[in-house]
């Protein structure tokens, strides 16, 4: 991503430049999660593809040796359950020109990319997309890795390549940018309440207020 694209309004995600790629979500990976609760990066990844089937981003799923590692995570599946994994033996998701030819088929250049782990399944294809031409974005509470200091210093080092670091939820609101957007606000407020905590508690709970006679 060159600098100039780094600020302004066009840096900012629009669901019709997106593509998002998720990487080994699976048990293995899990059971190795030491950067973050494993159950918050669960609920962040299923809100994030939720998130993207609701504004029809094109959403491609990955898993390395599922026969070892075991599958992708079910909640993950069941969002997409009419979509078989791409199931690699490479570590660099980049490198497997499945992988590759489904970005490219869609003519989308801001990748998306959320993975475990950070600093290996991550980083690698995030740092190889970006010195390829394509803006990537690192979704790194939907990612994680086998220590705190190994998900930061991966951050770090892809910034350093020109990926942008961003969370799940900026995603989301970046997709929606205007409550004009009818269309999908449905989609986001489901998504809201079931995935945002705190924050869909408090969603709920204005939406009972303006619904309360006076």
């Amino acid at each position: 991503m060159s600098t100039e694209n780094k600020a302004g309004l066009g840096a900012l995600l629009t669901p019709e430049e997106s593509i998002l790629v998720l990487i080994d979500h699976q048990p293995f990976q899990v059971a190795n999660l030491h950067s973050h609760d494993p159950g918050l990066v669960v609920n962040n990844t299923v809100g994030l593809a939720k998130a993207a089937k609701a504004f029809d981003v094109p959403t491609i799923l990955t898993t390395v040796l599922e026969e070892r590692g075991g599958l992708l995570f079910q909640a993950v599946q069941d969002v997409f359950p009419e979509q078989k994994p791409i199931n690699r033996t490479l570590i660099n998701t980049w490198q497997d020109e499945r992988v590759v030819d489904a970005v490219k088929a869609t003519g989308r250049k801001k990748l998306i990319i959320a993975g475990l782990w950070t600093e290996v399944c991550v980083a690698m294809p995030a740092i190889q997309a970006a010195g390829e031409g394509f803006d990537v974005y690192v979704v790194t509470d939907a990612s994680g890795g086998t220590t705190a200091e190994s998900h930061d210093m991966a951050v770090r080092r892809m910034i350093q390549a020109g990926v942008t670091p961003i969370t799940w939820m900026a995603v989301m609101s970046e997709w929606q940018r205007d409550w004009a957007r009818e269309e999908t606000v449905a989609g986001l407020t489901e998504v809201m309440v079931a995935h945002t905590g705190a924050t869909g508690v408090a969603f709920t709970w204005e939406t009972q207020l303006l619904n309360t006679p006076r």
